[in-house]
């Protein structure tokens, strides 16, 4: 036998969980070939392991990395995930993606990609169905791996444009075709966002109906949920584990947090109470149980596995969510198209509106209808809790990383009407930060530790890739972060639980077969990294830093990462479709 590649003497995490152990692992073509004692065996290449771990590289199942992979220049895009030891991930994540392409109502579609990746995207698509995306995917060659869901949000605006009225007969028969037509193209699942218009028009009924489709093809639902919030979690997650019960069919409960909403002024009693905490906590660190709040979900969810409920769960290892500005302004405000919002934007009644909507809105369940829509942080965090994370101008750079309260400031104007100045500057395209106090506050980010160390819990990045703006610290360090920071500083985990929960975990989750272990006969998709240095070097406000000791990163058995730098031709990531083995 002749070896193209053997990583020798590595301490081996396996990715199941079980104990580590110390062998050579042989690598031929796309495949591990060989596992044991391969120091008599020929090898073109031989990478001494002796002092690093060797694990399956990491499965990323809750990104939009998608929404970069129909570049033709997508090693570019990918690289800071691949540095960092991803090797595969799924997209189509929140009811998006970038296919199908409506035709009927593709103005809508156009307008949302646009919004949220801050250029026109017409240039770049040169498909309609899904299948079509994939297939150039394909062709022009993947630096990693990718599978896609199919999005219920833009299966949702085929069938009813921009309308948040409750789906007939007639526009779910609509979308049960599409959805079929993309699970018969290899969707790994569907994906929903039900926080984000125009997914939270949806009901059950319709999410079930659906959820059957998905079924039948044996993928897998998840959720952006209706609603993250203290008041309505629990209805939130118990709305898919009924579809997960009615369709019969996995659901997974994407990015799993807190977000406290508590009645009348004890909500700013709340919030003000959480920033005093954090600012003695900047000082000052002290054990504080923020982490319980979100543990009764946990336990919930827990003891829906043990009844034999397909349920996984994800969430990251941050402070701060991220999504465009015009998520949280009231749905009404968002049809009609990008004309009709700069009208609204620009009448100072309309305006009026939308803000008074925003200030005396209820987030009541079930967040359908009128001003009760659940992702209404503006009132809920406060103008201090939203921060710019990327707008497209070059004139307005200088506003990134401000809180709106710090807009409001830095133009003389009120907050509310700094942003939707700066969102009629940008055309739409603000991305912003969400979070209780500021981004990066590690006090915050105590409330998602519970989550992090559950073992129903999968490690994602919830990453998108726009080669502009402040992107969110995961999409440099997610993993290196988790290992680093929480396995060897804080000790809250085992290097090889949290290994499983980065690795064969979301493999499981998602059906992906023959990856997320480091077994004989499986592709061979290898991370080998230094468990003394592996950390991040990126900050929320300086992110753009690979981290420290991953040495190599092996994607289909071509090492794409090693001390030389990075190699990503010939491009080695593989399509994923449903049922691929």
């Amino acid at each position: 036998m002749t070896l193209e590649l053997v990583f020798e003497n590595a301490l081996i995490h396996d990715g199941t969980g079980r104990v580590a152990y110390r062998a050579d692992v042989g690598v031929q073509g796309e495949h591990i070939a060989a596992i044991g004692r391969l120091n008599h065996v020929e090898a073109t290449r031989r990478i001494d392991a002796s002092r690093a771990v060797l694990c399956p590289g990491f499965i990323d199942i809750h990104t939009h990395a998608d929404m970069a992979m129909h570049r033709p220049d997508n090693p570019k895009y990918l690289e800071p995930l691949i540095r960092q030891g991803i090797t595969t991930f799924v997209g189509g994540n929140c009811g998006v993606a970038m296919a199908p392409v409506s035709t009927r109502n593709r103005i809508f579609q156009m307008m949302f990609y646009d919004f949220f990746l801050g250029e026109d995207q017409e240039p770049l698509i040169h498909w309609n169905s899904f299948g079509d995306m994939l297939s150039v995917m394909e062709k022009q060659g993947m630096a990693m791996n990718a599978g896609v869901l199919a999005p219920h949000g833009i299966i949702r605006m085929d069938a009813m444009g921009d309308s948040t009225d409750r789906a007939g007969v007639p526009e779910l028969r609509s979308m049960k075709a599409l959805l079929s037509e993309c699970m018969e193209a290899g969707a790994m699942g569907m994906s929903t966002g039900l926080q984000y218009f125009p997914g939270l028009a949806s009901d059950t009924w319709e999410l079930t109906e659906l959820a059957r489709i998905v079924h039948d093809h044996h993928g897998v639902f998840t959720s952006h949920l209706r609603s993250y919030s203290s008041n309505t979690i629990g209805k939130a997650i118990d709305e898919v584990v009924t579809v997960c019960r009615d369709a019969q069919v996995p659901v997974q409960i994407s990015h799993l947090f807190w977000v406290p909403n508590f009645p009348g002024p004890l909500n700013k009693m709340a919030f003000t109470a959480l920033k005093g905490l954090s600012a003695i906590y900047q000082h000052r660190r002290f054990p504080f149980p923020i982490e319980s709040a979100v543990k009764p979900n946990l336990v919930h969810i827990q003891k829906l596995v043990d009844q034999g409920y397909p349920i996984g769960v994800d969430a990251m290892p941050t402070s701060a969510g991220f999504t465009h500005a015009l998520a949280f302004f009231p749905p009404w405000s968002l049809q009609g198209g990008y004309n009709q919002i700069k009208k609204r934007l620009s009448t100072p009644s309309e305006r009026a509106a939308i803000y008074d909507a925003i200030v005396n809105g209820q987030a009541v369940w079930p967040h359908r209808d009128g001003n009760t829509w659940s992702m209404n942080f503006l009132k809920l965090l406060g103008f201090s809790g939203t921060y710019i994370m990327s707008v497209k101008s070059d004139k307005n750079r200088d506003v990134i990383g401000k809180s709106i309260n710090e807009l409001g400031e830095y133009r003389k104007a009120k907050p509310f009407d700094a942003l939707c100045d700066l969102l009629l500057e940008e055309d739409g395209r603000v991305l912003l930060f969400e979070t209780a106090t500021f981004p990066g506050d590690p006090f915050v980010e105590l409330s998602v530790q519970g989550s992090l160390v559950d073992p129903n819990v999968a490690i994602v990045t919830d990453s998108i890739l726009l080669g502009f703006g402040l992107p969110s610290h995961l999409f440099y360090d997610c993993y290196p972060k988790f290992l680093g920071e929480y396995v060897r500083e804080k000790k809250l985990i085992g290097l090889g639980e949290a290994i499983r929960k980065s690795t064969s975990l979301p493999a499981k989750y998602m059906g992906l077969r023959n990856r997320g272990e480091v077994k004989v006969g499986n592709y061979a998709d290898l991370v080998l990294f230094d468990p003394k240095t592996i950390r991040s070097k990126s900050t929320v406000s300086d992110p753009w830093h690979f981290p420290e000791g991953i040495k190599n990163v092996v994607i289909n058995g071509h090492v794409v990462v090693d001390e030389k730098g990075y190699h990503p031709e010939p491009r080695p990531g593989k399509l994923i479709r449903r049922g691929d083995s």
